[in-house]
């Protein structure tokens, strides 16, 4: 049986399953190594406009495989870097898919299970997952998810929760901002068609356009460059046939193209 699973339905929504609920959907490096191909053959897919993340069983992610974990402790300096560039890797490519993201957490995310929610462009969770970024208590850091948590929910919490190993609710990862809303195990699906529905009534390559906008402007000194360069992105996406056609539509008071 595949450990990670690649489903798209007609309205061009690709999950992308953790099928590992055995092992509460942990990592090793097979599993980095297909979520890392997962993730840049639905972002290539033309039919896609949406991916949802998810994980089988009780739990999104438990972070390193215990398997995993005992091989690490006995590889050398270079082996242990080829590693952690692997993880790295299947982040970027999580970071960096062109299609919207949404992560949905039906159960507790620990390690780098937190680095793929923060990965995520949108995460939705329910009420009873926790959250922690154990690894100091390991003896080790949150070195390869750290560029996505910090910002998530920012250097400040970043300077609690990687310091003290603590668990933290989903009340607190929403206020922190590592979920931006919190459900009952109940209401879920609701929550993520509503969350998809939003995005698929949003035009395709705006969409694609305005997460890269959020990248490359983001942390950033407001300088010439920078001014002149978002000021390109959105002359180019008015020019656009996408563009034109959703302003038209807005003025013929009529749908555009991409909505049903």
């Amino acid at each position: 049986m595949s450990e990670i699973l690649i489903e798209t339905a007609a309205n061009g929504v690709a999950t992308v399953t953790m099928n590992r609920g055995e092992v509460h959907n942990a990592f090793n490096e097979q599993v980095i190594a297909d979520l890392t191909a997962a993730f840049g053959k639905v972002g290539a897919d033309p039919a896609v406009r949406v991916v949802l993340l998810r994980g089988v069983g009780k739990s999104f992610s438990a972070g390193a495989d215990l398997g995993w974990m005992k091989k690490m402790a006995g590889y050398s300096h270079e082996e242990n870097l080829t590693d952690a560039m692997g993880l790295a890797g299947m982040l970027r490519a999580l970071d960096e898919c062109p299609k919207p993201t949404v992560a949905v957490v039906q159960g507790p995310a620990f390690g780098g299970g937190v680095g793929l929610v923060s990965a995520c462009d949108i995460a939705i969770g329910v009420e009873t997952a926790t959250f922690a970024l154990s690894e100091v208590r390991l003896g080790i850091i949150p070195a390869a998810i750290s560029p996505y948590v910090i910002g998530a929910i920012g250097e400040r919490a970043c300077r609690r929760y990687f310091l003290t190993g603590e668990r933290f609710s989903a009340a607190e990862a929403h206020r922190i901002g590592l979920l931006h809303e919190v459900v009952g195990a109940d209401g879920l699906e609701a929550a993520v068609a509503a969350t998809v529905k939003n995005l698929l009534d949003s035009a395709p390559t705006a969409v694609s356009a305005a997460k890269e906008l959020v990248r490359a402007v983001a942390r950033r000194p407001l300088t010439d460059a920078v001014v002149r360069d978002t000021a390109e992105r959105i002359a180019r996406q008015r020019a656009s046939a996408e563009g034109k056609e959703g302003i038209g539509a807005f003025l013929d008071k009529r749908n555009p193209s991409w909505r049903s």
